[in-house]
């Protein structure tokens, strides 16, 4: 059986044009952006593909991740199952392989490789993989790899490339990076120019910007870039709307109306997402102990409320669940039902965010079997509950210590099958499970997320090998560590520290050579994967 190309085969580099060379330096020219109707702004998406049941590619994900060796070319066995890589099939792995960026880069290398045919088209050639594989690769900062696959978009004319732009410039601004994130917008004009003749394209561009500063709470550099640009675009609600967000984001209320005072003035009429970003931020950051402040937030919210119903605007279903989420921050569960039950009087039907809250509210006041009636009341309205629903339930159960009962509860969510655990579902209890010494508990949760769709994250490798390392299972926590570094996820500073200072107070010198000359050899096999680029690849 002829062995299939290595995933790590070194492909050759193709020669950068003018604009690459220049979009590679990040120099960049000034543009502007004009709109002839404010209110004609068409919603940016993303097209990034969801996880989607598919056997196909559980198989193919669990066969790359078990045959990928960093430190040594990998043989695949991918022909013994004769599995024919399509485009879905091709997306639907790179989404299970997520958590393993170098292997993720590596299949994605693979799946060019490929020869493409009439029948069997070269599945990355298709817009969704280069995005997925871009926002894969953003997540653990190799900002550089995904520059050069936009270009290398460009350079094979895959379209549209400004989904790929968008998902560089969130990643850019998640990680601190605003500034090369204002760049690449402004370099973005050299690409998508000529992808869409609508007029209104650059003002949906501009919103995204804006919107995605303001909720990483970047909003001074949001306003900035609104100031300098307001006198050539028309600003529109999204914008005000975003903006508002923002400053209600760092707790700055009386800018958050200044900008809802200037926006009336200019003739911009806010709408009722604008008034719930508003009563968002007078809500959610207010401190609400002792009872009189929590009182005054009631009013500032009634007040709110008010000036809705003046302007024409009816609260919905949002405006209620904020109020909402306020009596559960400050334990008032009877309030809390109240609530709910008025919503249902005026004709309001609770979102499973809605029921959320109130569940909160009740599991942290103790009141879990009203907490459980009402997840039952949920089920019966035909609201499926979410996994964040049940994670109240795990929350209170690690508050009581009680690891039983959350086991219970976690082996019945699976039963019912209503809603599937997330990342934070499972990270509560492996933590939960460490700290009250259930190894047997942590050993099941951690093969459940192994085998689930999502695969474990940063945070559930740092979060095992940090309870290891208090439990002083040192062999335990090297392997867990390795095995983290040769999925691509990169460790946070201070689990290093933490799993240095502890082997060698344990006298375990020679462990840690081995592990440090582990590393050494990864760091160098580190970029394996990144040779078709000419940039280093990011290390933390």
């Amino acid at each position: 059986m002829a062995l299939l190309r290595s995933l790590l085969s070194v492909q050759t580099r193709t020669p950068t044009s003018t604009i690459t060379r220049r979009f590679l330096r990040f120099n960049h020219n000034h543009y502007h952006f004009y709109s002839t109707k404010s209110d004609a702004v068409l919603p940016v998406t993303i097209d990034l593909p969801k996880l989607e049941p598919s056997n196909d590619a559980d198989l193919l994900s669990q066969i790359v991740l078990a045959h990928h060796n960093p430190f040594h070319a990998m043989e695949s066995s991918l022909q013994l199952h004769g599995i024919t890589l399509s485009p879905h099939l091709l997306n639907q792995t790179l989404l299970r392989l997520q958590h393993s960026s170098k292997v993720a880069l590596a299949f994605f290398h693979y799946s060019q490789s490929l020869p493409s045919n009439s029948n069997n088209p070269r599945p990355s050639t298709s817009a969704s993989s280069y995005n997925l594989i871009i926002d894969i690769l953003s997540k653990v900062r190799q900002f550089d790899v995904g520059w050069q696959l936009i270009v290398q978009m460009d350079q094979n004319n895959i379209t549209p490339i400004s989904s790929a732009f968008l998902i560089l410039i969130r990643r850019l601004i998640a990680a601190g990076l605003t500034r090369q994130a204002i760049r690449a917008f402004d370099d973005m004009k050299c690409f998508v120019q000529t992808e869409n003749q609508n007029s209104n394209i650059d003002v949906n561009f501009f919103c995204f910007l804006l919107d995605t500063l303001c909720k990483y709470g970047y909003v001074k550099v949001a306003v900035e870039v609104f100031t300098r640009n307001k006198h050539e675009i028309m600003p529109n609600v999204k914008m005000y709307t975003s903006l508002i967000y923002g400053w209600c984001k760092i707790n700055r209320i009386d800018m958050a109306e200044r900008f809802l005072g200037e926006m009336i003035e200019r003739g911009v009429e806010p709408n009722v997402v604008t008034y719930n970003v508003l009563l968002n931020g007078v809500c959610r950051r207010a401190s609400l102990h002792p009872n009189e402040r929590f009182e005054k937030t009631i009013r500032n919210a009634e007040k709110v409320f008010d000036e809705m119903r003046v302007r024409g605007i009816e609260p919905d279903v949002t405006s209620f669940s904020i109020v909402l989420h306020v009596y559960s921050r400050a334990h008032k569960p009877q309030l809390s039902l109240d609530k709910l039950n008025f919503m249902k009087e005026k004709g309001i039907c609770p979102t499973v965010a809605t029921y959320t809250s109130v569940v909160k509210c009740l599991c942290s006041c103790g009141r879990i079997e009203d907490a459980e009636e009402l997840l039952g009341e949920m089920v019966r309205n035909g609201v499926s509950p979410s996994a964040e629903s049940y994670n109240c339930f795990f929350k209170e159960y690690r508050g009581r210590k009680d690891a039983n009962g959350a086991m219970k509860l976690y082996r019945q969510m699976k039963e019912d099958d209503l809603c599937v655990p997330n990342m934070h579902t499972y990270n509560i209890l492996i933590g939960m499970f460490m700290a009250l010494n259930r190894m047997d508990m942590v050993r099941e949760i951690w093969n459940d997320v192994k085998g689930s769709e999502l695969g474990p994250d940063l945070d559930s490798y740092t979060m095992l090998i940090h309870g290891l390392c208090e439990k002083q299972k040192w062999k335990e926590a090297c392997q867990y560590f390795v095995e983290m570094i040769e999925k691509g996820l990169l460790p946070q500073k201070v689990t290093f520290e933490t799993l240095y200072r502890g082997l060698i107070q344990a006298d375990m010198l020679r462990t840690w050579r081995r592990l440090k000359k582990k590393l050494d050899e990864e760091s160098i096999t580190f970029g394996s994967e990144f040779h078709n680029y000419h940039f280093k690849p990011y290390r933390r």
